[in-house]
């Protein structure tokens, strides 16, 4: 790591302690729940987390077979809540990206392949610097095949990673949409966002995927 590139890094550490996004300057419509995501005929529907949903979204928005992937929330009591409820860390709601696929093209057992690429499902209630039970890895399942596919899939990646795996995977409950300044984020802002280049790009790259 060269001087300028730890220079950067400092100037963002304290956005990558707690969350990660200003609302201050943004517009009323892009502080609304985004539009909740239809699942056309013959797909299916697994909700996903592994930390910041940034990271997870802008990954599967580029895997073939996906058909759409929404920021959201998911698996806390609160109704409605927002971003600032979950920055909180009472809420019980994770951080999740609602994935939609086409099964023909792509297995669940493949996408779950590539969820725990994406993050570590080692550390609980953390990735990276990101900390608390709203970045906890989690499996959201629609039904008893999907729960018994991805409890198949946590067993037999804990045995290739030689250590546990603390992903929790429980039934899905409600998903809220997250903010709409929150979709599409690391394609909107992987120019304007330091957290984007130095903490987004990197996974994507580690995944072969385009950063």
């Amino acid at each position: 790591m060269n001087l300028r590139t730890a220079l950067a890094l400092l100037a963002i550490l304290p956005n990558l302690l707690s969350c990660h996004a200003n609302e201050t300057a943004m517009s009323p419509e892009a502080k609304l729940p985004a539009q909740m995501p239809d699942v056309p005929a013959g797909a299916e529907v697994i909700t996903l987390g592994g930390g910041c949903f940034w990271c997870i979204e802008a990954a599967y928005d580029q895997v073939d077979g996906i058909l759409s992937a929404t920021s959201g929330y998911m698996g806390g009591d609160l109704e409605n809540p927002t971003y600032e409820d979950i920055c909180s860390g009472t809420s019980g709601h994770a951080e999740v990206v609602h994935v939609i696929f086409d099964p023909k093209k792509i297995p669940l057992a493949r996408v779950l392949d590539w969820f725990w690429e994406m993050h570590d499902p080692t550390t609980l209630n953390r990735q990276g610097n990101d900390i608390g039970t709203q970045y906890r890895s989690a499996i959201f399942y629609q039904n008893d095949e999907q729960k018994k596919i991805a409890e198949a899939s946590k067993l037999a990646t804990a045995k290739e990673l030689g250590v546990p795996v603390v992903t929790e995977i429980t039934a899905a409950s409600r998903f809220y949409p997250a903010e709409n300044y929150h979709q599409n984020y690391y394609r909107e802002n992987k120019s304007k966002n330091p957290y984007c280049r130095f903490v987004i790009s990197p996974k994507l790259r580690k995944l072969e995927l385009d950063p």
